[in-house]
């Protein structure tokens, strides 16, 4: 997880001149998507050990929360990093990425423990 988070950190950092994304409608959007949807999946295996049938649904709203809490705190530091910009959209597709994953997480899960 904490690798995760220092990869985006890092990326974050980048001046905006530097970053060469492929030349495809909403490229940036898919890479917050992907790269939080990995911070939710490394967030919720390392709480997995804890998660019970009890409080799946906590742990399922804190992954989500964290990452949209982490993604706004992204977009701030952005705001110092020249050529780069804050941007709302970003962090809904932050959002998505994680809800996306955790919700996966949370059926794979419910699944299981029904079965």
């Amino acid at each position: 997880m904490v690798c995760i988070m220092g990869i985006i950190f890092y990326l974050s950092h980048q001046p905006g001149d530097l970053l060469q994304l492929p030349s495809f409608p909403a490229i940036d959007k898919l890479a917050h998507f992907i790269a939080y949807g990995t911070l939710a999946g490394t967030f919720l295996y390392a709480l997995n050990p804890f998660a019970t049938d009890k409080n799946g649904a906590v742990v399922a709203i804190m992954a989500v929360l964290f990452c949209i809490i982490f993604g706004i705190s992204d977009e701030y530091h952005q705001s110092f990093i020249p050529g780069r910009s804050v941007s709302s959209l970003d962090v809904l597709a932050d959002a998505l990425g994680a809800l996306f994953v955790t919700v996966s997480w949370f059926l794979k899960n419910k699944h299981k423990v029904s079965g």
